[in-house]
């Protein structure tokens, strides 16, 4: 079965944090450019320091990183044909820890600068990850959950293959053949 929300929501989130690292990196003001794309406004000059390459390139390098995850879990939820949620569940929860880890140490970056509104921008965003995942959860689950039998089931199948065993060795019984007999004394 194929995981359409699931893709859907691991490739928008690799394109907006590959995104949001492209604007980092682009030159022009550096983290208060992508910071702008989050919702929040910096026109006070005394930011210098988000302009330095010490603070863009490891959050450009960062934002690669958690965009490489969400893309690793988009071609996972697309090549993985088993109804097992496991098999991508490692990849999506590791890409959607990297994004709250990275979007927590913006945070704590903006407050120590002492920017206004980032932690409303950064509580949309992290709310909004956490939707993705939880959807993300409930897709694959409810998918497992129909490829696998119920329990009840089970015990059906179970029940009326012992019935037509019984049966079958009692019709065996009866006409005076024996269907099974041990080999070599086992």
């Amino acid at each position: 079965m194929r995981y359409i929300l699931t893709s859907f929501l691991a490739l928008h989130w690799a394109v907006a944090f590959a995104l949001l690292a492209f604007i980092c990196i682009d030159g022009n003001r550096g983290v208060a450019a992508a910071l702008g794309v989050l919702g929040v406004a910096i026109q006070n000059a005394h930011f210098v320091d988000l302009e330095n390459a010490v603070v863009v390139a490891p959050l450009a390098v960062a934002l690669l990183v958690v965009a490489m995850l969400f893309c690793w879990a988009f071609v996972e939820t697309l090549i993985s044909g088993a109804p097992d949620p496991r098999a991508v569940d490692s990849v999506v929860r590791t890409a959607f820890i990297s994004a709250s880890a990275v979007l927590s140490l913006v945070l704590i970056g903006g407050a120590a600068q002492g920017i206004n509104g980032l932690f409303m921008a950064v509580a949309v965003q992290l709310a909004a990850l956490l939707a993705s995942y939880v959807a993300m959860l409930a897709e694959r689950r409810s998918a497992f959950a129909v490829a696998v039998p119920a329990r009840a089931d089970i015990r059906a199948a179970a029940h009326l293959m012992a019935k037509d065993a019984a049966h079958s060795s009692l019709l065996s019984r009866i006409s005076g053949r024996s269907d099974a007999k041990p080999r070599n004394g086992r």
